[in-house]
């Protein structure tokens, strides 16, 4: 029993390894080192259902797609700004951000612009961006159930989260960190986000 239990660990470490990827360009610490200030774009986010649920309404899960972009965008800079002694760059407020983008007409045009010309109407040194994908197999009223009768069961669906810096100077993709997760029916944006950070503490590229 004790060896299937050793052999079981082993597996699911090397499940949860391989749900984490990071890349770094190998002059990362070089051009980070000229970084001052850093914005934050809104996270595309897709959500799909594995089976659609009753009353589904494309229109509803369209705006929030849109709401949950915006959400993990101001949670993550709420996580940045509650932390920023730990780091070596100022991050811009989101709320500029997003008014400056919308002022130059590029708010829904960001997959049109390279990430220099992003950096360039924010006037940051660099920019994070990436993309959150949420496919739901269970709804949180049957996942709670589940927790409620048997204590398992608890996962809704499945999500992964790419986060990605590009330098402003360049355009370049400089660092890129992806992750796939379990979505629990208690996870909200600043639960996933929080949960996020915390992994990549150690890998953060603007880390003191």
């Amino acid at each position: 029993m004790k060896k299937l239990m050793t052999i079981f660990a082993i597996t699911f470490a090397t499940f949860i390894t391989a749900q984490k990827q990071i890349f770094e360009a190998k002059n990362l610490n070089q051009i980070v080192a000229k970084h001052k200030t850093v914005a934050i774009l809104p996270f595309p986010t897709t959500i799909t259902y594995r089976k659609q649920p009753k009353g589904f309404s494309a229109e509803a899960n369209r705006q929030q797609e849109i709401s949950t972009a915006k959400s993990i965008q101001s949670s993550m800079y709420t996580f940045l700004l509650r932390k920023r002694k730990n780091y070596s760059v100022e991050f811009q407020d989101v709320e500029k951000t997003n008014i400056l983008l919308k002022k130059a007409g590029a708010e829904n045009k960001l997959d049109e612009l390279t990430k220099d010309e992003v950096c360039k109407i924010l006037g940051v040194d660099a920019v994070i961006s990436g993309r959150f994908e949420n496919e739901q197999t269970k709804s949180d009223g049957a996942a709670l159930t589940s927790v409620l009768f048997t204590g398992f069961g608890g996962k809704t669906g499945s999500a992964t989260l790419t986060m990605v810096l590009n330098d402003g100077s360049s355009g370049d993709m400089i660092w890129r960190f992806y992750k796939t997760m379990n979505d629990n029916y208690t996870r909200s944006t600043d639960d996933l986000v929080e949960s996020l950070m915390r992994k990549l503490s150690r890998n953060f590229p603007y880390d003191k």
